[in-house]
């Protein structure tokens, strides 16, 4: 596409925003400071570099053996910064504990420490990224049904040490990049079929988190995630929304939605403006359930749009993280990166050129039929042309020119990988 049919298009579309009091420069501008925590572990499918034998389990499942996965940090590496040749904006990675320079050597997860991950923020410093991080407590041997709300004591500390160390890693992260590191936690812990303690391991779980937390730190940030059910843990899942909930709002720690971990038909959009006023942050991780969790590609569906539209609609970028977590290996990988982001950041461009001022002036004078009539209007606005501006602007491939690169590099790259 010519630069001059872009640019033009745009001066179109701006003119078109206008109309509806919508300013498309500074849209623009907000959308160039929005950034988006990518997950490492779509490059290689939730493997790690452990040297114990990532035993997979714990709820969680990547399906597909498409050829040229990451088979170690330098690769991971090299695919992330080829990914973010075609995306625009500055971004951030989001570490898993399995992923540390671990040197060939066993290093189980009660004992890593921060200089397992100095690599990583050199490299992450070089690249003009930021870090965040997980800590892991699936595919280990000492993982089964339950970690940190472990009735078994042994086991229990084993991941209450696993977890704080994670909050140390976080802390000297957020400390070398000058910025806060957003740590999430998230657990598996649940039973396949009826249980009669769904109390006591609640009880259990809440100690051992009042354990992980005792620490406290100024140059990272908790997240507690929660999740609906995992694979072979069906029937209950100790860390249900409603635990972090409660948990999140009376030890004001921030709380995970993941887009992926709850009823199909659940509206994730609807549960911000409840969050913003009983804990301090959200921490979203955005993917696509089909059926289940099934961490498809995130893509420009209803879900997403409504979901980045009612956090501009609630002013809560400054208090909203964004994130991905998605991890399919029936496609080119590279190819899922890119889709996913670019799609995250479709539906919140969405969203800031959406005529705010005047439908809330509907709202407010019960003009509802108007309301309803500008929402459905707006969603025809050419929002493709300032997209493909922005796209322009930041000497990125516009449109579906990306798709040629991506197979370029796979020619190149990831298909010469055995």
């Amino acid at each position: 596409m010519k630069y001059e049919l872009i640019q033009k298009s745009y001066e179109i579309a701006k003119e078109r925003y206008a109309g509806v009091g919508v300013d498309a420069d500074k849209a623009l501008d907000e959308l160039q400071q929005i950034s988006i925590s990518i997950h490492c572990w779509q490059a290689d499918d939730v493997t790690g570099f452990e040297n114990l034998g990532n035993l997979g389990g714990g709820g969680i499942q990547a399906t597909g053996n498409y050829p040229g996965k990451a088979r170690n940090i330098d690769e991971i590496r090299q695919d992330v910064e080829k990914v973010l040749t075609l995306v625009a904006g500055s971004h951030r990675l989001n570490l898993h504990a399995i992923y540390g320079d671990f040197q060939g050597k066993i290093v189980d997860r009660n004992q890593i420490e921060p200089a397992h991950f100095a690599g990583w923020m050199q490299w992450a410093k070089e690249k003009g990224l930021k870090l965040d991080f997980n800590s892991t407590s699936f595919g280990h041997p000492k993982s089964g049904d339950l970690t940190l709300a472990n009735p078994d004591k042994s086991i229990r500390d084993f991941w209450i040490e696993h977890t704080q160390r994670c909050r140390s890693i976080s802390e000297e992260m957020g400390k070398f990049q000058n910025d806060p590191c957003i740590m999430n936690l998230w657990i598996h812990d649940g039973s396949k079929d009826f249980t009669v303690n769904r109390l006591k391991y609640r009880q259990i779980l809440e100690q051992s988190l009042d354990a992980v937390f005792a620490q406290k730190y100024l140059n990272m940030k908790d997240c507690i995630e929660a999740k609906l059910f995992g694979i072979g843990l069906e029937s209950y899942t100790v860390g249900s929304y409603d635990f972090y909930l409660g948990y999140g709002a009376k030890k004001q720690k921030i709380v995970t939605l993941d887009t992926g971990h709850f009823h199909l038909t659940e509206s994730i959009a609807d549960k911000i403006s409840s969050l913003l006023l009983f804990t301090p942050e959200i921490m979203l991780h955005v993917s696509r359930p089909i059926r289940w969790d099934s961490d498809h590609v995130t893509i420009l569906n209803d879900d997403v749009t409504e979901l980045a539209k009612e956090i501009v609609r609630a002013e809560a970028l400054d208090r909203v993280h964004i994130g991905l977590d998605y991890f399919d290996a029936s496609i080119n990988r590279i190819g899922a990166y890119v889709v996913g982001i670019r799609a995250t950041q479709k539906a919140f461009l969405q969203g800031l050129l959406e005529p705010i001022t005047k439908l809330r002036e509907y709202e407010e004078n019960g003009q509802y039929f108007e309301r309803l009539a500008l929402l459905e209007e707006a969603k025809g606005l050419p929002w493709n042309a300032v997209w493909d501006y922005f796209c322009l602007k930041n000497g990125i491939a516009v449109g579906e020119k990306y798709i040629a690169e991506i197979q370029q590099y796979e020619k190149d790259v990831t298909g010469k990988r055995v």
